[in-house]
């Protein structure tokens, strides 16, 4: 397995990551025990960066990492999403009180005091220019909620 570095954090990653959307159980009838050991066998494969959102199985995809977690050693880095829930999914959504319910219902489904990294799933452009929504992530950075935050993206200005 190869490694390189994410971003600023510091983190080595495998370039090969889990994409847990799947283990959620939105496409279709998926059985937990499968979907752990998929989870392991990436680990033991050496992939240690996992991708999933709140939103994949509302939560389940999230459990289901927690529980790996505890069953394994290895440092493994997990980046979740958040704000895809939203319905309807508009940018006036994207607020301090939301992301901040987001946050706190990832925490419980991870089991953890801090979530590695936190993605805004997919925002409408507009989110984009809201410096507020940038503060209320800061804010729960320095409230030790996340170590670091980004934007997943589906579409990009001017396309």
């Amino acid at each position: 397995m190869h490694y390189r570095e994410l971003g600023r954090t510091g983190w080595k990653v495998s370039d090969i990551s889990f994409g847990a959307w799947a283990i959620g159980g939105s496409w279709g009838t998926v059985d937990d025990t499968e979907s752990l050991a998929a989870l392991h066998k990436a680990i033991d494969c050496g992939v240690n960066f996992i991708d999933t959102a709140d939103v994949y199985g509302m939560g389940r995809s999230e459990r289901l990492i927690a529980q790996l977690k505890r069953e394994r050693k290895e440092q493994i880095v997990v980046a979740t999403k958040a704000g895809r829930c939203l319905s309807p999914h508009t940018a006036d959504g994207y607020n301090a009180a939301n992301i901040t319910g987001f946050i706190e219902d990832s925490l419980r489904n991870l089991s953890t005091g801090c979530l590695d990294l936190v993605q805004l799933h997919c925002p409408p452009t507009d989110v984009y220019y809201r410096p507020e929504m940038f503060d209320a992530l800061d804010g729960l950075v320095k409230a030790g909620k996340i170590r670091y935050y980004g934007v997943s993206v589906e579409r990009v200005e001017g396309r």
